[in-house]
């Protein structure tokens, strides 16, 4: 199903498909498909909920900036959309259950089965990942070779290059409040852990009730509950409404809970491979990452690109300065894109 609108100058576009057999939910700024003229695609990988809506305005001003040259997609996790009325949460149960796909391995593999179907090999990517998301590129990066760096060969050099080493796809990841070791020791970790773990099934009951609110209420409650956002972006109402389909925010919870159990120990050795590749952007009050972390991983890579916010930024930057972060990404990789 597709559904197209304009902002601005800037067109939009949203395509729900089938990805590892759930779901997806997929939002464009710029050409639907892909072909040998489009050298750069900026992709965002969501935290969690990983719903693509949240990112629109920050998606839209990236796409602006560069002269609306290069297409600026996102993809959704698997399963955190509410899907239209002819597409089932997922194409094929058994296909779910094996593979895990709404978990945390699951929606890795999730991201590398949609850049082999949906990203032609010759496409440089800026990958733009938000807190978890963040920690998704990473383990994209380790699992498949051909997203990592690639070695130039001098031409006097006789020894042989593997095949798949000149097939590197990325010239730069932004990790923006990454949320990439020790999440479960965080000051929010501590609080969301048990629920998570453990009493998420208690939540199910209340979010089918509210799933059964009219489309006007529930967006009444939701406006309610953002009310203290005084600059609040009004475009991630909709999506936030979406969240409250009931099956979209379980399948977000039960993401959350492999996270508190399964990010542990920040990957040093992906990280040390690809640092000329990655920028980190750690926020001064992150209840999800805590400035400690920001000063042990600038100890351990002091010569990577790894800045604190001097902004006041919030984690969930995109409820109010999705632009202005926009702004600072765009800074950051225009010596990049130029070159």
């Amino acid at each position: 199903m597709e559904s197209a609108g304009t902002e601005g100058n800037s067109l939009s576009r949203t395509d729900f498909i089938y990805c590892c057999g759930a779901v997806t939910e997929v939002l464009r700024f710029g050409p639907a498909h892909l072909n040998h003229e489009h050298k750069v695609l900026f992709l965002v990988i969501p935290g969690n909920p990983g719903i693509v809506g949240f990112y629109k305005t920050f998606m839209q001003a990236l796409h602006a900036s560069f002269g609306f040259r290069h297409p600026v997609w996102a993809v959704s996790h698997a399963g955190h959309c509410d899907p239209p009325v002819s597409m089932d949460m997922v194409e094929d149960a058994s296909f779910i259950e094996e593979g895990d796909i709404f978990g945390i391995n699951g929606q890795i593999e999730h991201k590398l089965a949609f850049l082999r179907k949906h990203v032609p090999k010759e496409t440089r990517l800026v990958l733009l990942g938000h807190s978890i998301g963040c920690y998704i590129i990473l383990d994209m990066m380790k699992r498949n070779p051909e997203l990592q760096v690639c070695t130039v060969i001098k031409a006097d050099e006789t020894r042989q290059v593997p095949q798949n080493a000149m097939q590197c796809k990325v010239l730069k990841a932004v990790m923006l409040f990454p949320t990439i070791e020790r999440m479960a020791q965080t000051p929010q970790g501590r609080i969301l852990t048990p629920a998570l773990c453990h009493m998420r099934y208690l939540a199910y009951l209340p979010l089918f009730l509210l799933s059964l609110l009219p489309e006007r209420l529930k967006t009444a409650l939701v406006k309610l509950a953002f009310s203290r956002i005084q600059s609040l972006d009004s475009t991630v109402v909709a999506p936030t409404v979406d969240l409250l389909s009931g099956d979209c925010a379980a399948n977000a919870m039960y993401m959350g809970g492999q996270e508190m159990k399964g990010v542990l120990e920040r990957d040093n050795l992906t990280i040390k491979n690809n640092l000329k590749k990655l920028v980190f952007y750690y926020g001064a009050a992150d209840h999800w990452c805590p400035v400690q972390y920001y000063h042990d991983i600038k100890k351990d890579f002091p010569s990577g690109d790894i800045r604190l916010c001097r902004n006041g930024f919030r984690h969930a930057f995109v409820l109010d300065t999705g632009k202005d972060v926009a702004g600072m990404v765009i800074e950051w990789l225009s010596n990049d894109l130029r070159s």
